[in-house]
């Protein structure tokens, strides 16, 4: 998968598939809460093992069962495609949690 930034057509064209994230500077965010405190974990672990596969690693917050994800390729100054495609992980993450 490509490490070149992308364009603002391509993000905004990109984050239409993905409505829970918004755009925050040179990255994406998502915040959702999940059942209890264990289910969020639970999510934190899927997406650590989706990030270490795809070499691509997003900052995480965990409060109790409140999550936040913010991604961004630092080395490309912005988004690209890995973005998008770990916000997508993170989703399928957070809905085999029934997190939202």
């Amino acid at each position: 998968m490509s490490r070149a930034r992308l364009t603002e057509d391509e993000i905004t064209a990109g984050l239409t598939g993905l409505p829970h994230w918004t755009r925050e500077g040179d990255g994406i965010a998502r915040t959702a809460d999940a059942p209890d405190f264990p289910a969020g974990i639970r999510v934190v672990t899927a997406v650590a093992a989706a990030a270490e596969e795809m070499d691509h690693h997003p900052d995480i917050d965990i409060r109790w069962r409140t999550l936040r994800f913010v991604l961004s390729t630092h080395s490309a100054g912005g988004l690209t495609a890995l973005d998008l495609r770990l916000a997508a992980r993170i989703d399928a993450a957070l809905a085999a949690e029934s997190a939202g």
